[in-house]
C-alpha cells in the first residue's frame, strides 16, 4: 500500500510518489494533526516544531518533524476541525484546508490514470483521520486566548465539532473515498501538559478535561454508523480513549512504568514546557507512555496501531483495518 500523507500538506506531490502509489493500486491517505505528522509541519511558519533533536532520536538519531521519539501511529499502520484552533502557534492546515489540498492531489491523479481508474483506486484506498484534540487543547481549554468555552457549553461545543466534521467527511466520500478509519480523542486530561496545570491530585488525571470529550467521541461513533449506510462506505471508529485509558490503568501489562510525565520536557510532570532543542530525554523511552507534553511515545503508537489493524470492535468499530481491506 502506498502512502499519500496529508497533515498540513499543500499536496504538491512529486510525480515519482504518484507513480509509486498508482502502481500499488491503493493508497493510505492520512488527514490529521501533530499526532500523525511526518514532517510537513517543517514547511510552514509555526512555532510548534519538532524538527530538532531529540525528536526522532529513535529514527536513526535524526529529527524528521514527527512529534515523537520515533514512529507515529500511521508509520506503523503502513509498514483541528476548526480553522482557528492552534492559530497562536502560527500557520497550520485545518481539516477544511486539507480537504481542499486533497482535491488538488486528485486532479494530478486523474490526469495520470483517468477518471474511471481513479474511482476504483480511491474505493480500494484507506483514509485515516485524526482530528479533534487540537480543538480542545488549543481552543476550548484555552479561555485566555479563545472564546469558545464562553460561547458554548461542553455539549454544544462537541456537537458543533461533529457537525463540521460530518460535513468534511461527506465531502471526502463524495470525492470518492470509501474506506476510512476515524480516530476518537484520547484522554487529554492525562497528558503531561494537563497534569502539570495542578488541577488534579498527584498521580491523577484531570477528570474535568476528560469529561468534556464524551460528546465528541460518542457522537463520532454514531457518525460512523450513519456513514456506513451510504453505498460502498466502509468506515470504522478508532477508540483511542479506551485504548490509551487501558494502558494508563494497567501500565505494567504493556511494559510501562512512567505514565504521569513526559520523557522529554521541563517543569512539573516534564509537561509545563515541551521538549526543547538538544534537551536530554529519558533513556528508558520504551517504559514511558508520553514522549513530550502532548504526544505518546513510539511504544504507545505501536500498540494503538496494532489495535486499529487487528483489534476487536471495542478498539475498532465495527471492524478493524484488516477486516476493512477484505470487504469488497
Amino acid at each position: 500500500m502506498g502512502i499519500l500523507y496529508l497533515p498540513y500538506s499543500t499536496f504538491f506531490i512529486s510525480f515519482a510518489v504518484l507513480i509509486q502509489v498508482v502502481v500499488s493500486q491503493r493508497a493510505l491517505f492520512v488527514f490529521g494533526d501533530s499526532l500523525v505528522d511526518m514532517g510537513n509541519n517543517n514547511f510552514i511558519n509555526s512555532i510548534a516544531k519538532s524538527n530538532y533533536f531529540p525528536y526522532g532520536i529513535d529514527i536513526n538519531m535524526q529529527p524528521t518533524g514527527r512529534f515523537s521519539n520515533g514512529k507515529t501511529f500511521v508509520d506503523i499502520i503502513a509498514v483541528g476541525i476548526l480553522g482557528e484552533s492552534g492559530q497562536h502557534y502560527g500557520e497550520r492546515y485545518s481539516l477544511n484546508q486539507q480537504v481542499v489540498n486533497f482535491e488538488t492531489t486528485l486532479d494530478q491523479l486523474r490526469t495520470m490514470i483517468g477518471n474511471d481508474n481513479l474511482t476504483s483506486f480511491l474505493a480500494k484506498s484507506v483514509a485515516v483521520l485524526v482530528f479533534g484534540s487540537n480543538d480542545y487543547i488549543n481552543n476550548y481549554l484555552m479561555p485566555s486566548i479563545y472564546s469558545s468555552s464562553f460561547n458554548y457549553n461542553n455539549l454544544q461545543f462537541g456537537n458543533m465539532l461533529l457537525n463540521r466534521y460530518a460535513s468534511q467527511l461527506l465531502t471526502l466520500y463524495n470525492l470518492g473515498l470509501r474506506r476510512m478509519l476515524i480516530a476518537g480523542i484520547g484522554p487529554l486530561g492525562c497528558i503531561p501538559k494537563q497534569r502539570a496545570a495542578g488541577q488534579a491530585a498527584p498521580g491523577r488525571c484531570v477528570d474535568s478535561v476528560n469529561n468534556v470529550l464524551g460528546t465528541f467521541n460518542e457522537g463520532l461513533k454514531s457518525l460512523v454508523d450513519q456513514l456506513n449506510k451510504r453505498p460502498g462506505a466502509v468506515v470504522a471508529y478508532g477508540n483511542t480513549y479506551g485504548a490509551v485509558g487501558e494502558i494508563l490503568n494497567n501500565p505494567a501489562t504493556y511494559g510501562f512504568n512512567v505514565v504521569e510525565r513526559g520523557c522529554c520536557g521541563i517543569g512539573r510532570n516534564q509537561g509545563q514546557i515541551t521538549c526543547l532543542p538538544f534537551e536530554n530525554p529519558c533513556t528508558n523511552r520504551n517504559q514511558y507512555v508520553f514522549w513530550d507534553a502532548f504526544h505518546p511515545t513510539e511504544a504507545v503508537n505501536a500498540i494503538l496501531a496494532r489495535r486499529a489493524i487487528y483489534g476487536p470492535p471495542l478498539d475498532a468499530y465495527p471492524f478493524n483495518i484488516q477486516q476493512m481491506n477484505l470487504i469488497n
